[in-house]
């Protein structure tokens, strides 16, 4: 092999490895904006949850008021 042709696949070389760590940064990072996304998802969805029972357990509270309220009218 001569000096030229061994440069030239040196060069080809690096330039392959080159484009396979960005390609492999660009599936990374999609990764991590899809981990993301669900994570920012699942903290919604908990803070619905805790907000939906807070509210049942006000609904539940106010209806056991009433009916001790009309045990007292009794």
């Amino acid at each position: 092999m001569s000096k030229s042709a061994k440069s030239r696949a040196e060069q080809h070389f690096t330039a392959t490895q080159k484009k396979d760590k960005q390609i492999l940064q660009e599936k990374e990072d999609a990764r991590q904006a899809r981990a993301d996304g669900v994570a920012r998802l699942k903290a919604l969805r908990l803070a619905k949850e805790a907000v939906d029972k807070q509210a049942e357990e006000a609904a539940e509270a106010e209806k056991a008021e009433k009916a001790a309220a009309r045990k007292k009218k009794k």
